[in-house]
This record gives C-alpha cells, sequence and structure tokens, in this order.
C-alpha cells in the first residue's frame, strides 16, 4: 500500500487517508442522467451508438436526420424532451470535467452532454408534469453527478483504514472528492461511535449484563 495522504491520532486511534487505487466508476452507480461523450483518446462517460452529437440530438428530439435543422435548432427541440446540461473537460496534467466551461480556450472544450428524459423524470418522482421547479432539481442532480464523476477523473477517491496499537481495526473506501469533507469525518465518527460504546461496557459488566454486541 502506498503511503497514506494524511494521518493523524484521534483519542487513541490511528487514522491513515489513502488514495483509492481500486475506485469503482460513478458511472456504475444508478444514476438518474446518462452522460454521453465523444473524445478520441478516452473513453468517458456512458456507452452508447451515437456517431457525433447531432446524431445524439436528432434521435433525442425525434427528428429526423432529413430535417434541416441547426445544432441549436436540435438542442432546442431536444430540450421540450428532456433536462439536458452541456458537458466540458479540460485535459492538462488531468482531466477534469464540469457543466460550466473552462477558461482555458486551447486545453478544453465540450465534450457532450448529461441528460434524463422528462419521462423518466416524471416516473423517478411520480408526478404527471415536469414543473419548472422539479426541472432545476434535475438539472442539479445532474450537476452533482458530473462533480462525482470529475472528482473519479481527478483521482480525487480516497479510503481511511483505522489502527490501534499497529492493528487495523476498520477500513472503509471509495469516498469521492476532498477527504476531509466525507472520508476523514466518517472515520474519525467511526472511532467516536467505539470509543463511545467501549465506555458503556464497564457499566453494564457491573450490573452484570453482557456487553452490547459490536
Amino acid at each position: 500500500m502506498h503511503d497514506p495522504v494524511y494521518e493523524e491520532a484521534h483519542r487513541g486511534h490511528t487514522i491513515k487517508i489513502y488514495h483509492d487505487p481500486d475506485a469503482e466508476s460513478p458511472r456504475e452507480w444508478s444514476n438518474l442522467g446518462t452522460l454521453i461523450c465523444w473524445h478520441r483518446r478516452y473513453r468517458l462517460g456512458d456507452s452508447h451508438s451515437f456517431d457525433s452529437p447531432e446524431a445524439f440530438l436528432r434521435d433525442l428530439s425525434g427528428i429526423s436526420a432529413q430535417s434541416d435543422l441547426s445544432m441549436d435548432q436540435l438542442r432546442d427541440r431536444a430540450e421540450r424532451k428532456s433536462v439536458l446540461l452541456p458537458v466540458f473537460l479540460y485535459d492538462h496534467s488531468g482531466l477534469a470535467m464540469n457543466t460550466i466551461g473552462f477558461h482555458c480556450p486551447w486545453d478544453s472544450g465540450q465534450v457532450g452532454y448529461v441528460y434524463v428524459t422528462l419521462e423518466a423524470v416524471r416516473k423517478e418522482f411520480g408526478v404527471k408534469r415536469v414543473t419548472k421547479a422539479l426541472r432545476e432539481k434535475a438539472e442539479d442532480i445532474l450537476r452533482g453527478e458530473i462533480v462525482s464523476y470529475d472528482a473519479y477523473l481527478g483521482g480525487r477517491v480516497y479510503g481511511y483504514v483505522i489502527e490501534q496499537d499497529g492493528e487495523e481495526i476498520d477500513a472503509c473506501w471509495g469516498f469521492l472528492g476532498h477527504y476531509e469533507l466525507d472520508c476523514l469525518s466518517e472515520a474519525r465518527a467511526f472511532v467516536d461511535q467505539m470509543n463511545l460504546r467501549e465506555a458503556h461496557w464497564p457499566a453494564a459488566a457491573e450490573q452484570g449484563a453482557s456487553p452490547a454486541p459490536s
């Protein structure tokens, strides 16, 4: 195992944070959206059979190849049937992805779309009509999925190992994003709960009770 990216002593235990070398792509999870990308060198997003963005937008909007519509018109038609966001890739000493674009025009550009059909939104939320507020909620979910995928592409996936007296007593992997937020806080919470449970064992033993199962 590589050296930890962070290590601390916490209430009689040692918490070590590592990069997760075997992290699963968030695109393998149950996502609301579908991420469609085109790139000459990388396989990004979800698998698809569209040979071009135009073919994808025509399929999503239900417009035949014989229709003479611009890409802007096709996107407008597609947005009538879906929640659709552009996806941009930054490729320079690593990969980054977002839905708003990057400031560097040389190493970045639109690489695809993330979308969910309105029919799928209605089914997911159990409604008959997609209101403006619900569309905005769906957009926020799609953006969150790209944030997770961006962390995966950038290698910001972590796991923790908790040791006591040099012995590993717990580990958990697959935390996306900055390790200070979820990975480290969950490791600390595990130690806190374990110490609290152990603190109650002597009192339980004095009363003739068996320690609570772990």
